[in-house]
């Protein structure tokens, strides 16, 4: 599945700029395609216009070519699994039933699980190392836990593309490492990722683009060594940073600086007075 949005323009209410301004993003099959950027960049919000849960007031979303008005709910459900940033469970649920519920787009509201729904199920919760929480009601799960759970959730549903956003907020190094793992292995079996996230040296490690967004806008799209360039970094977050090539990985591994007194951001640089004119 190809997933796409083309000059993409989100406005919010009251705001005074718009929280997307012409950006665009092409996830093709069996790649992983992670967007970075500062808080406040728009990365959530261009996670909600690809899947249809903000009004755009400019640009496109295409799934396999189809306008995603196009797509009926249900058909869109049994081919993107989502996982977004935040969710509260209302009601008292077990681990089990709530990855079940990624079932649902192929069960509808009559049909029973098959032997099919119970093996993909079952697959989703070893593969986010859940299994031995699934007698457990969501209620009780840490935020880790919920997290993998969430995760497993969208793989039950056997999607042709997956857009995640920060899946691995808070999971310990071990569950961080296993699932974008998993996520590399998904795109290699041929799935359309779709990965926010914070952490610049494991998206480069696990991607194969990246889209950096500052303010609503694209500030760099490419490959990690056409992004994570220094220049483009310290503009974008308005701190110093070395890049530095990962002997291990062979990616790139950005540490941060200290803010010293040489450095200038840009915006303090537009601010500097010009050595070379006199004071008034």
């Amino acid at each position: 599945m190809i997933l796409e949005g083309e000059r993409l323009t989100v406005r919010y209410p009251g705001a005074e700029r718009p929280a997307l301004a012409d950006v665009s993003v092409r996830v093709l099959p069996g790649t992983l395609h992670a967007v970075l950027g500062p808080n406040g960049s728009g990365k959530s919000t261009l996670m909600k216009a690809l899947m249809g849960n903000v009004p755009l007031a400019g640009g496109e979303v295409r799934l396999d070519g189809r306008p995603l008005e196009g797509w009926d709910r249900r058909e869109l459900a049994r081919s993107v699994g989502a996982v977004t940033q935040t969710e509260t469970v209302a009601f008292p649920i077990t681990v089990r039933e709530l990855v079940a519920m990624g079932r649902y787009p192929h069960l509808g509201a009559l049909r029973r699980e098959g032997p099919h729904d119970r093996a993909a199920v079952r697959a989703a919760l070893e593969r986010c190392d859940a299994m031995s929480l699934a007698r457990r009601e969501v209620g009780t799960l840490s935020g880790g836990e919920f997290q993998r759970v969430r995760i497993a959730r969208a793989l039950a549903q056997e999607p042709r593309a997956l857009v995640l956003d920060e899946p691995t907020a808070s999971l310990d190094i071990r569950h961080e490492m296993e699932i974008l793992g998993l996520l590399r292995d998904s795109a290699d079996r041929g799935i359309s990722v779709l990965l926010i996230t914070h952490h610049l040296d494991l998206a480069a490690r696990f991607s194969d683009r990246l889209l950096l967004l500052n303010q609503g806008r694209v500030a760099a799209e490419g490959t990690a060594g056409e992004v994570l360039q220094e220049g483009i970094l310290e503009e974008v977050y308005q701190w110093p940073v070395a890049v530095r090539m990962d002997p291990e990985t062979g990616t790139p591994r950005i540490i941060p600086g200290s803010r010293s007194r040489g450095w200038k951001s840009g915006s303090d640089r537009d601010r500097s007075p010009d050595p070379d004119q006199s004071p008034a």
